[in-house]
């Protein structure tokens, strides 16, 4: 996969890797490792991307978070970009176990990580604050209705969620959209940015094929059938050991009319949150505005692990 990064090479040592995940060894992530050159970091950043993307829509925040100090970790999760695409295992616990194992297990991070999850990266970061609550210093969730919340009630049944409902019957998404594929993925990208420059052309065709790929339309179909399940855990989890502690960040493009929703949202889930939007932003956050989100999650995560 050709990645493009903003930093300089001298400064940020990035390694592209695949690991096994699972004791059965079924499941193996596609990561992307980013290092400053000129220390050992102690801080370690999660980046877990939504759909339809790959662990290249971090791309343009990569290199910048590395240079800040950061040990940044970019996996594809279960069933995206260079990770297998096993039949089941879509459950966002089960999915966190797999980032958690390549964090833990293979990359050998001892500290917490600051967790930050775009779309439904947001849904499977909740998952892992809740699971690993011992293992996450701050959390950073964008642009998604978090599943054990009411908007996320709300908001699946809401008519411009239609994909919500298309993707949870995955024989019929995976036979309408066979050979579309790249047709389907794009409408998205149109109907979402803001900066409609921000995601050109070469961006569009890496991430369509990826979701040609054999099995991939039908991995992200059981990501999302899987939804109201992961509400059900994430509601039974709150219930039992209460609200997150670590800091919360609300956020998403400033642009969309859901935005407003982020925050009394997060409110439900966690004790500590602050709201913040990116301006002139749509969906696609870290590919839109990559200098903002870079700013504002270096500022917010600074002042979580002071906190």
């Amino acid at each position: 996969m050709h990645q493009r990064f903003d930093a300089a090479e001298e400064s940020v040592h990035v390694r592209h890797g695949k690991a096994w995940v699972d004791q059965d060894g079924n499941v193996r992530l596609g990561y992307i490792l980013a290092v400053p050159v000129d220390r050992e970091p102690d801080k370690t950043v999660l980046l877990v991307h939504g759909a339809p993307q790959t662990r290249y829509a971090w791309r343009k925040v990569i290199g910048p978070l590395a240079e800040a100090g950061y040990r940044v970790i970019a996996p594809d999760y279960r069933g995206a970009g260079a990770s297998t695409k096993p039949r089941d295992g879509y459950d966002k616990w089960t999915m966190a176990g797999d980032l958690h194992s390549l964090v833990h297990d293979v990359l050998a991070v001892t500290g917490p990580v600051s967790l930050v999850g775009h779309d439904l990266g947001s849904m499977l970061a909740l998952s892992y604050a809740l699971r690993y609550r011992s293992d996450v210093v701050s959390a950073t969730f964008m642009e998604a209705p978090l599943p054990g919340t009411d908007y996320y009630e709300q908001r699946k049944v809401a008519k411009s969620a239609w994909h919500f409902d298309f993707h949870a019957n995955p024989d019929i998404a995976v036979y309408l959209t066979h050979g579309r594929e790249r047709w389907y993925i794009n409408r998205f990208f149109d109907d979402l940015a803001y900066q409609p420059d921000a995601i050109g052309n070469d961006d569009l065709d890496l991430y369509a094929r990826a979701f040609e790929a054999p099995g991939a339309m039908r991995a992200l179909c059981e990501i999302y059938r899987e939804l109201d399940h992961d509400a059900d855990l994430n509601r039974a989890d709150l219930s039992r050991q209460g609200k997150l502690a670590i800091p919360v960040l609300a956020s998403g493009g400033g642009t969309q009319i859901l935005s407003k929703e982020y925050e009394p949202m997060c409110r439900q889930i966690a004790e500590n949150v602050t709201g913040r939007l990116v301006p002139d932003c749509g969906h696609w956050v870290a590919e839109e505005n990559p200098g903002y989100f870079t700013t504002m999650f270096l500022e917010f995560d600074e002042g979580a692990r002071t906190h």
